[in-house]
C-alpha cells in the first residue's frame, strides 16, 4: 500500500477506534465532561480537607485551567516557568505601552489567555455499579500536570507525578458500589524535583506550564486476576518474540492461570499464527515467559514498511480472564561502526524536534489523528526521525510512529540547567530512574521507540558520571533500542550513540566566524574530521536554528488558549519604522535565504561518510525563548509560502544526489569541475542505474549535460564520479543551475558564471569613498558620483555597529544576546536595470556572499525618510530597522549612488563585486540612472568617520 493510502486508511481507522493499542478485558466508565473545581492559591485545600467539601465552581475535562479560561489575567507579575534571558522588556521605554495591565503584550513566547501556577481540584460524583463488585477499580489519568494527589470520598488513594505517562490509581478493595465523591488535585508548582525551568515538559516557552487532566480519564473495573504489564522483545533473527507478562492474581488464594498469545499480522491479516498457551500456578505476581514463534517470514516493521503485529494476551482462570491486545513490530534498530542499522541494514536518521508546541490548547494531543497529520508531513519532508526534546509524547504518538515508519527518540522530561543539575544527589536523580523506568513500561514495546536519552543539555558537577551510569543501567535492562547519555552532551564511550553540536556549519557563539559566514562558498566541507576518534553513530544535534521573518498573517490562526502577542509587537514595529507594506517580501526572501541556508546544513551531514544522522531544529517554528522563528512551517505545521515539500525532500530524503563543488562562482574562462556522490539511505539497493546531469539557465534552459556509467547503488553514502564542462560559451553575466538525476531522485545547485572582466561604461562617473569639498562641488555641479563606503568607515549610530553577514539570524538575537548576524539577508527587485549585469532573484543567493560580508548597512531613516533602496536588508524582527546597501539620491543637480558594499578593497581577489560594480557603473553611465529622491551633501557627509 503505497504511503498517502495508508496514511489515510489509518486516520479512517482512527477515528473509528478508541485505545488502539491497548485494549483490554475490563469495563470502563468515561469521567469526561462536566467536573467541579475550585483554585487553591493559598494551598489550604489540603489542611482544610477540601476533598470532604462540596467544590462549586465548574471546568470541563479532559483539558486545562486556561482551556477552560481559568486562572489570572497576564500582568507583568507573572510568574512563568521558564527563563528569560532579555529582560528588556521588563524596563525598556519602548515596551512601556505593552506593560499596561489594558494591554499587556509579551515578546518572550506565545501569551495565554489565563495564568495560574499552583494547586487545583477538580472533584466529580461518581456511580460504581453493582456489577462491579469483586472487580479491582483503578483511576486512569492519561495525562497530568504535574503532581496529582487523589481522593475517593475522605480517603487519600496517593500521589503521582509522572510528566510522561498515565497516572494510575486503585481504588480501595472493599469499595461499595453506588456514589461516591472523587476529587483529584493538581499541582503544576516546580517543588523538589526540579527538572529544569526550561524543560519542554513544562515550561512556558512552548507547551505552557498547564494544569489540568487531558485525555483519556477512565474508571476502569478488573477481574482479580490482572495482566499488569506485558513486554515484547522480538529477535528477527530467530523469528520469535520473548513475551513477558507480569501476572497478578489478587485474590487470597494461589490459583492456576493460564496464560496464553496469539499474533495477529495487521497488514495480512490471512497470516496463520499460532496460540501459545501455558498453565502456572500464582500467588501474587509473578512474571511469566513466552517464547513465540513468528512464522518463517515475519514481516519486518522499517520507515518504508512498517508492518506490525498485535499480540493477544489473556491471563486467567475459567471463564474470567484478563486481555491485553498489544501492538509491536518485528525490528532491530542497531548500529555498525558507526552508523545506525535498521533490520541490519544501514540507515541514517534524518530528524527534527518535537518541542510541544501546541498553540490550540497550550497541552500535547492525545488523539491519533493528530499525531498522524504531524508525522505524515515530517514524512512529507522527507524525514525519518523525531526528538523529543526534554519531554515524551503520549501513547498516540508512538501509535502514528509504529504506522507510519518513524524512529523517536524518547526524553524523560528534564533540561537539567539554567538553575537545574543532574547527578548531584537532588531529588531529580532519582526521578529520573523512575520516569524512564515509566516510559519503557508505558511506551517499550512500540517498535518506533528507537532511542533514548535522560534530556536536554545537562548541567552538574557529577552528571557524566551520573548519565554514564544511566546509560549503562538501560542498556543491561531492555536492548530494544539504543542509549545515549543527553542530547547535546556528554559524550562517553558507554553510549550507544553520540550526540554533539560540533557536526554543524553555525556554532552557538560562533558568529560571522563560521562556515556559512566566513568561508567562500563551496560544496566541499563535511564533518569527517569532527568524528574522528568516535566509534559510535554520532548525530548533529540541533542543526538548523536558521530564523525566517514572522508571517503576520499567521497571527489569526491562534484562536485557541495562546495568543501570538509576540507577533503583534514585532508588527507594530514594522508599522512604526514605515515598511508595514514590506512585511511579506521580508518573509519570503528571508525564507529563500533560510532554506539555503538548511540545505547547506543538510547536505554537509548527508556528505560525511559514516555519519549517523541530524535532528534539525526545527522543522516547524518554536514560539519561545525570545520567539524563534526556525522552522519552514508555522507553529502549526503549515508551510509559509516559500519552500514546498517537494523542494525540501531534495536534499533531504532518503535518497539525496550530492555534489562538491569547490565554488560557486565562476569566470567564463575556467572549466567547472564538480564530483558526484549520493546519499543513499532507500528501501533497497538501486540497481544497474546511471547518473545524469544537467546544467540550465535561469529560464531552464537546458545548455550542458552528461551522464555517468550506470552502476549498482548499495546503502550508504557513495562516491559516483567526476564530471567537467567548460564554461567559455557562456557570453554573459549568468545564473545557472546544476542538476543532478539518479534514477527518479533529483537534486540541484545554483551557480553564477560572469564572462572575462570589461571596462565600465562609467562615461565620467566620479567613484568615491568620501565626499571631499571638491567631490561635493562636482555633485552638486551635476556629476554622477558613486560613493562606496569601505568596510568600517560608517559610523556605528549610522549602522556602522550592525553585525550583518551572509547567513539569516541563528536562533534569535533576544536569547543569542546578539549573536551576529543580526539581519536575514537581501531584498531587492531582479528587474532593476541595476542589475542589468548582475543576475539576482529578489532574495540572496550564493553571490551575495560576497556583499554582505564586505558591507555595512545604512540606517536609512537616520539620513531621510521613504528612502526605497535599491538593495535592502532585511533587519532583526525585534529591531526591524530600514536597512540599505545600495541606493540613489539626487544631490544638488547632480545624482549619487551610495554603496554600503565595499568596492574599493581587494577588487583583485573579488570576482563577485567586481560584476556588481560593473552593472552599477553601466547603470549610472545610461539615461536610466535618475534619481527622484533628493538628500543634502552634508546629510550624507554625516554618515562617515
Amino acid at each position: 500500500m503505497n504511503m498517502v493510502k495508508r496514511f489515510f486508511a489509518l486516520l479512517v481507522a482512527s477515528l473509528c477506534t478508541v485505545g488502539c493499542v491497548t485494549a483490554q478485558s475490563k469495563l470502563n466508565l468515561d469521567l469526561s465532561g462536566k467536573w467541579k473545581f475550585r483554585v487553591d492559591s493559598l494551598d489550604e485545600g489540603i489542611s482544610k480537607k477540601w476533598y470532604s467539601q462540596n467544590l462549586e465552581d465548574e471546568v470541563t475535562l479532559p483539558g486545562s485551567m486556561t482551556t477552560n479560561l481559568k486562572g489570572d489575567d497576564i500582568t507583568v507579575n507573572t510568574p512563568w516557568t521558564g527563563s528569560i534571558e532579555d529582560s528588556s522588556w521588563f524596563r525598556n521605554k519602548e515596551y512601556a505601552k505593552y506593560r499596561d495591565p489594558k494591554n499587556i503584550k509579551v515578546p518572550f513566547w506565545l501569551q495565554p489567555v489565563k495564568y495560574y501556577k499552583g494547586a487545583a481540584w477538580y472533584q466529580k460524583a461518581v456511580l460504581i455499579p453493582e456489577s462491579w463488585s469483586g472487580s479491582q477499580i483503578k483511576l486512569y489519568l492519561e495525562r497530568c500536570h504535574w503532581t496529582t494527589g487523589v481522593w475517593l470520598d475522605d480517603q487519600s488513594l496517593g500521589t503521582k507525578n509522572s510528566l510522561s505517562t498515565p497516572n494510575i490509581f486503585t481504588l480501595p478493595s472493599n469499595l461499595r458500589s453506588g456514589k461516591h465523591k472523587l476529587t483529584i488535585r493538581v499541582d503544576n508548582r516546580v517543588s523538589d524535583i526540579n527538572v529544569g525551568q526550561n524543560s519542554h515538559s513544562i515550561s512556558d516557552h512552548t507547551q505552557t506550564n498547564w494544569n489540568g487532566v487531558v485525555g483519556k480519564i477512565l474508571l476502569e473495573a478488573y477481574p482479580q486476576v490482572i495482566i499488569e504489564d506485558v513486554k515484547l522483545y522480538p529477535d528477527i533473527k530467530t523469528g520469535t518474540v520473548t513475551a513477558k507478562i507480569l501476572v497478578n492474581n489478587n485474590s487470597a488464594s494461589e490459583k492456576t492461570i493460564g496464560v496464553s498469545l496469539k499474533a495477529l499480522n495487521v497488514d495480512r491479516p490471512s497470516d496463520k499464527l499460532p496460540v501459545i498457551s501455558k498453565s502456572v500456578k500464582i500467588r501474587g505476581k509473578q512474571l511469566v515467559t513466552v517464547i513465540y514463534p513468528m512464522g518463517k517470514t515475519p514481516m519486518l516493521w522499517d520507515e518504508f514498511n512498517p508492518h506490525l503485529y498485535r499480540m493477544a494476551v489473556s491471563a486467567g482462570s475459567g471463564t474470567t480472564k484478563d486481555e491485553r491486545l498489544q501492538q509491536f513490530g518485528m525490528r532491530e534498530f542497531g548500529v555498525k561502526n558507526t552508523q545506525f542499522t535498521i533490520n541490519g541494514k544501514l540507515t541514517f536518521l534524518r530528524g527534527t524536534l518535537e518541542c510541544a508546541v501546541f498553540p490550540k490548547t497550550g497541552y500535547p494531543p492525545t488523539d491519533l489523528a493528530s499525531w498522524l497529520r504531524e508525522l505524515k508531513i515530517c514524512k512529507d519532508y522527507g524525514l525519518n526521525h523525531i526528538r523529543f526534546h526534554s519531554w515524551c509524547p503520549p501513547e498516540a504518538a508512538f501509535d502514528a510512529a509504529d504506522q507510519l515508519g518513524m524512529y523517536f527518540q524518547i526524553e524523560c522530561g528534564s533540561w537539567a540547567n539554567q538553575g537545574a543539575t543532574v547527578g548531584d544527589g537532588k531529588p531529580l536523580d532519582r526521578y529520573l530512574y523512575a520516569e524512564s523506568e515509566r516510559i519503557v513500561s508505558t511506551y517499550g514495546n512500540h517498535p518506533s521507540f528507537c532511542l533514548m536519552a535522560y534530556g536536554n543539555e545537562p548541567a552538574g558537577k557529577n552528571h557524566i558520571a551520573y548519565l554514564t551510569s544511566f546509560v549503562k543501567y538501560w542498556q543491561q535492562k531492555d536492548k530494544r533500542r539504543l542509549y545515549t547519555t543527553a542530547a547535546g552532551w556528554p559524550i562517553v564511550k558507554e553510549s550507544d550513540y553520540n550526540s554533539t553540536p560540533a557536526p554543524r556549519i553555525q556554532q552557538w557563539g560562533e558568529g560571522l566566524t563560521s562556515i556559512i559566514n566566513s568561508k567562500e562558498p563551496n560544496t566541499m566541507y563535511d564533518w569527517s574530521a569532527k568524528l574522528q576518534g568516535l566509534k559510535q553513530p554520532t548525530v548533529s544535534h540541533e542543526i538548523g536554528q536558521w530564523c525566517v521573518y514572522p508571517d503576520f498573517d499567521e497571527i489569526k490562526k491562534y484562536n485557541g488558549v495562546l495568543k501570538a502577542k509576540n507577533f503583534e509587537i514585532f508588527q507594530d514595529l514594522l508599522n512604526e519604522h514605515g515598511m508595514k507594506n514590506r512585511s511579506n517580501d521580508f518573509l519570503f526572501a528571508s525564507g529563500k535565504l533560510q532554506s539555503l541556508c538548511y540545505k547547506a546544513d543538510i547536505e554537509a551531514a548527508l556528505r560525511t561518510n559514516g555519519f549517523g544522522g541530524f535532528q534539525l531544529l526545527g522543522l516547524n517554528d518554536f514560539p519561545g525563548q525570545g520567539t524563534a522563528l526556525v522552522g519552514v512551517l508555522d507553529a502549526f505545521w503549515q508551510d509559509k509560502g516559500y519552500i514546498s515539500a517537494k523542494e525540501f525532500s531534495q536534499f533531504c530524503g532518503p535518497v539525496v544526489p550530492l555534489l562538491r563543488l569547490p565554488k560557486m562562482i565562476y569566470n567564463s574562462a575556467e572549466t567547472i569541475k564538480g564530483h558526484i556522490e549520493v546519499a543513499q539511505f532507500g528501501p533497497s539497493e538501486l540497481k544497474n542505474v546511471a547518473t545524469e546531469w544537467e546544467i540550465t539557465d535561469d529560464r531552464g534552459k537546458m545548455l550542458f549535460s552528461g551522464k555517468l556509467p550506470a552502476k549498482d547503488i548499495v546503502n550508504g553514502n557513495i562516491s559516483l564520479g567526476d564530471f567537467s564542462q567548460p564554461l567559455s560559451s557562456i557570453t554573459k553575466p549568468s545564473h545557472l543551475t546544476i542538476k543532478v538525476e539518479i534514477e527518479n531522485y533529483k537534486n540541484a545547485w545554483d551557480i553564477f558564471v560572469y564572462p572575462p572582466e570589461k571596462a565600465a561604461n562609467d562615461n565620467g562617473i566620479l567613484i568615491v569613498d568620501k565626499l571631499t569639498v571638491d567631490v561635493t562641488t562636482q555633485l552638486e555641479a551635476g556629476k554622477k558620483v558613486l560613493l562606496t563606503l569601505k568596510k568600517g568607515s560608517l559610523k556605528p549610530e549610522f549602522g556602522g555597529d550592525i553585525a550583518i553577514g551572509f547567513s539569516t539570524i541563528f536562533w534569535n538575537t533576544a536569547w543569542t544576546k546578539g549573536q551576529p548576524p543580526v539581519t536575514m539577508g537581501v531584498l531587492c527587485n531582479p528587474e532593476h536595470a541595476v542589475f542589468e549585469n548582475f543576475p539576482t532573484q529578489k532574495y540572496s543567493n550564493w553571490q551575495w556572499f560576497d556583499a554582505m560580508t564586505h558591507s555595512s548597512p545604512i540606517l536609512l531613516n537616520k539620513l531621510s525618510d521613504n528612502i526605497d533602496p535599491l538593495v535592502r536588508v532585511i533587519d532583526d524582527w525585534v529591531t526591524a530597522r530600514p536597512l540599505g546597501l545600495l541606493f540613489e539620491c539626487k544631490v544638488g543637480k547632480g545624482s549619487l549612488m551610495v554603496s554600503g558594499i565595499d568596492l574599493f578593497t581587494d577588487m583583485d581577489k573579488r570576482p563577485v563585486a567586481k560584476q556588481l560594480k560593473y552593472s552599477i557603473l553601466n547603470y549610472m553611465a545610461s539615461g536610466r540612472f535618475s534619481p527622484d529622491k533628493t538628500i543634502s551633501a552634508s546629510a550624507i557627509s554625516q554618515i562617515l568617520n
